[in-house]
């Protein structure tokens, strides 16, 4: 079983329903196992800020998928949520990337592994480093705690639901 760390976003509509559909479709994929997810972030938007805030979280999984083959799940799942893609960084229903698959380093005119923007955003960092605080970028085995202290604009991500025990569904539990 290969180890990988997707993160999870949306900011139209029901964000938080949003989230839970999607772990639900990752869930019931037959060849992914959900293994802990971080708590709920809000986070300010990045590179097009005309648009509402986003809730954010990091899942980590275990799958005997290929990477291709995760991110192809993962694009039928956007499309199944109704992901449209209009305007780079824009507003959407739900954004699944890959941040981390084992320790491999992937450049393929489809995938980059670990994804290329990782380091420079606190949104993903921190609920990263949430469930795995000791995780290493690949190739160098730069911790990635020492990506996060170089970035001083972390006040737009904001605890929106604290994580409530080890169960991934536990963050839907009324």
């Amino acid at each position: 079983m290969n180890r990988a760390f997707l993160a999870i976003g949306t900011n139209i509509g029901d964000r938080y329903q949003n989230i839970g559909d999607c772990l639900t479709l990752l869930h019931e994929h037959p060849h992914i196992d959900l293994v802990q997810a971080s708590s709920i972030y809000e986070t300010d938007p990045v590179g097009y800020t005309e648009q509402d805030p986003f809730l954010n979280m990091v899942i980590e999984i275990k799958t005997a998928l290929t990477p291709v083959e995760l991110l192809d799940s993962c694009l039928e799942i956007e499309h199944s949520l109704g992901r449209k893609r209009i305007i780079r960084w824009g507003p959407r229903v739900i954004d699944l990337d890959i941040l981390l698959y084992n320790q491999e380093n992937i450049e393929t005119d489809r995938l980059f592994v670990p994804h290329p923007r990782m380091q420079e955003r606190a949104f993903v960092l921190i609920p990263l480093l949430e469930i795995s605080p000791d995780e290493k970028l690949p190739r160098t085995n730069q911790p990635l705690r020492n990506c996060l202290d170089k970035i001083s604009d972390r006040e737009g991500v904001r605890i929106w639901k604290q994580k409530n025990g080890e169960d991934v569904f536990a963050l839907f539990a009324n």
